[in-house]
């Protein structure tokens, strides 16, 4: 028996998420359910992208990830299983599953679609038990043609700079960027950079955003490699006026 996670834009005013549980208990009572959050921001399909890509990869291989995010499956109204890196996720055909696998899942088909208000439950619910108790992908239905397409906002990497977006801003304000330690790396060369968002230049790259002195900026690598901009004891995205998709730019002196 696998483990099944539940990550969802419900909340956790209402029922619905009992009502999901309620449905993998009745269909396997012994199953075990781990929520990875229900606070999405409601149909953010960029918000469920960078909390399940941060996390599920922690997660033992096999594991089904049930996604009950914008789940009444966009303008095609289907649903999908899909394999890739090991892990299993059935999710709306949202554009979110070809965001996480960038088009590249191992498998992927296509869920029987019964009319219901309640897809979570009645539809994607039933397909991860299904995967977590030991049932084959290929039994849930026929191979995929037809899945939703959304594209990943790309960095454009130069010879003596990096231009990168916030893909993200976290409970405490902090900016997620796009940029990995890898690219820093392979553009820096060894070299020092600045790095400049708003009216902010930032020179140095610390282990912890408590480094900086308390109301200061200050620009850390993530456990994911990515470059976070915060305020130590402050909220970033509020106080540098910053928020999703603002531009980021790290820049290395010229060589020679």
């Amino acid at each position: 028996m696998g483990l099944i996670t539940f990550l969802s834009d419900f909340g956790y005013r209402d029922h619905y998420v009992a009502a999901v549980k309620a449905r993998i208990m009745q269909l396997a009572p012994t199953q075990p359910v781990l929520d990875i959050s229900h606070a999405v921001e409601p149909f953010n399909i960029a918000h469920a992208l960078h909390v399940l890509d941060s996390v599920f990869r922690d997660f033992p291989k096999g594991t089904v990830h049930l996604i009950g995010v914008n789940d009444h499956g966009g303008s095609k109204g289907s649903w999908q299983a899909a394999l890739f890196e090991d892990h299993y996720f059935v999710a709306a055909n949202n554009g979110l599953l070809a965001l996480l696998t960038d088009g590249k899942a191992d498998e992927i088909v296509k869920l029987p679609a019964p009319s219901t208000s309640s897809p979570t439950r009645d539809i994607l619910a039933p397909a991860a038990v299904h995967l977590a108790q030991g049932g084959l992908l290929t039994d849930l239905g026929p191979a995929a043609t037809d899945s939703y397409q959304l594209l990943n906002r790309q960095l454009r990497l130069q010879d003596n700079r990096i231009t990168g977006h916030v893909i993200h801003v976290d409970h405490y304000g902090n900016l997620i960027t796009n940029i990995s330690r890898t690219a820093l790396e392979v553009i820096g060369r060894n070299r020092p950079c600045t790095i400049h968002f708003a009216r902010e230049t930032v020179r140095d790259i610390v282990p912890h955003f408590q480094a900086a002195d308390p109301g200061d900026a200050v620009c850390i690598f993530n456990s994911q490699g990515r470059l976070c901009i915060g305020v130590n004891q402050g909220n970033a995205a509020e106080l540098l006026g910053l928020y999703f998709d603002s531009q980021v730019d790290i820049r290395f002196p010229a060589e020679g």
